[in-house]
């Protein structure tokens, strides 16, 4: 869809020469010179206005107030000669996008500030566009977030979820594989039988194939009694293998027994044991490096990438950083049992700012800290102590 934008300007030479900075752009653009005639053109539904701040017929001000009123979703963009602050305060206060002082740069600051702006709608309708695609948003209300990348994700677990597919999830530490992984599961045929998750980078290796097969009694010194493996655990469900990459060289090869065979035996037997369950796996390194260095076996490689889900790092979700800043800020408040809190402007700009290389789990941590060391219900910047500051 072409964007629309419209340019009310009483002075003809400017605006035309506003219009013409647009020519490399795909806009269609509307040149109004006065305040009524864009009024009675407001039916197109412009996705933006560039107003200038006087008129011969209304003041700049009268006609955003009018505008917002009427179709609160155009972004406008005021353009004035006067650099009074109030005048700018008030201009924001009333709900443009931007205030534009007229000099030798405005016409470039102007067409930036329309090409940031479009890109925003765009984002927008591609949101909208995925939200409507989605069927039912509020099954995966773990996954908390409104940008596109994680729209993105949404879709590829309901297209996968009701499958038997061997699934992959990549993507940074902290980003929430396990989260997805259990969404995958939840919204299965498989949701009344058990979750498994293992995290194979926490288990020592020498421990992993008794952990994920289990043993039989008198196996080895100390196994006074038969033992039930994870992937016995999940039968009928789902077990999810965190950072496989971590995994052994040797059970790699056992694993891919496993997949192949579908049946596993424990240590210490020799009776295979059939097996009815869904593997999910997931890892935050570049398996295809590790293959090149000769540590992750290649057929094993291309076995698990059944289907693909990458999940982005947190610096790549947009606005998705404060809307989990405020989702957990709510948990942890309830959880400890205290008054409700919120961010203000500085502590909000501050979260966005924050590179955040832990993802999710460091903002996870890092809410949970500010809401225990903060004594006041309005969180600020001077409340927020980032790991990187201490």
């Amino acid at each position: 869809m072409i964007p629309k934008i419209f340019i009310v300007e009483d002075n003809q030479m400017y605006a035309a020469a506003i219009a013409n900075s647009l020519k490399e752009f795909d806009y269609e653009v509307k040149i109004f010179y006065n305040g009524n005639d864009m009024l009675n053109n407001l039916h197109e539904n412009p996705d933006i206005i560039s107003l200038d701040f006087n008129l011969p017929d209304y003041t700049g001000m009268e006609l955003l107030k009018i505008v917002t009123s009427k179709n609160p979703t155009i972004s406008i963009i005021m353009i004035s000669a006067q650099e009074e602050l109030q005048n700018v305060i008030d201009t924001y206060n009333n709900g443009a996008k931007n205030y534009i002082i007229k000099n030798e740069n405005a016409i470039v600051e102007l067409k930036n500030a329309i090409k940031n702006l479009v890109a925003n709608i765009d984002l927008k309708n591609e949101v909208e566009v995925l939200r409507e695609e989605l069927n039912d948003r509020s099954k995966y209300s773990k996954i908390v977030g409104e940008s596109t990348a994680i729209y993105k994700v949404l879709k590829l677990i309901q297209r996968v979820e009701n499958t038997d597919s061997l699934v992959m999830i990549t993507g940074d530490s902290g980003t929430g594989k396990e989260v997805v992984a259990e969404a995958i599961h939840t919204n299965s045929h498989r949701r009344k039988k058990p979750f498994v998750a293992v995290n194979l980078a926490a288990i020592p290796t020498h421990l992993i194939e008794d952990e994920l097969f289990g043993h039989e009694k008198g196996a080895f010194t100390g196994a006074v009694s038969k033992r039930i493996g994870k992937f016995e655990e999940a039968e009928g469900g789902t077990i999810f293998l965190d950072e496989i990459g971590e995994m052994d060289i040797t059970l790699q090869t056992k694993l891919l027994r496993v997949l192949q065979e579908k049946n596993i035996t424990r240590l210490g037997s020799n009776k295979l044991i059939n097996l009815n369950v869904r593997i999910i796996t997931a890892t935050n390194k570049n398996l295809s490096e590790q293959v090149r260095l000769g540590k992750f076996r290649e057929d094993l490689y291309y076995r698990i990438q059944g289907f693909l889900i990458h999940i982005p790092r947190l610096n790549d979700r947009g606005n998705d950083v404060v809307v989990l800043a405020k989702h957990f800020l709510n948990s942890f408040t309830q959880k400890h049992r205290m008054n409700s809190k919120q961010f203000d402007e500085g502590a909000i700009i501050a979260i966005q700012q924050h590179s955040w290389p832990g993802n999710v789990r460091e903002l996870i941590a890092f809410i949970e800290r500010v809401v225990l060391m903060s004594d006041s219900n309005i969180i600020t910047k001077k409340d927020l102590i980032f790991s990187d500051s201490i």
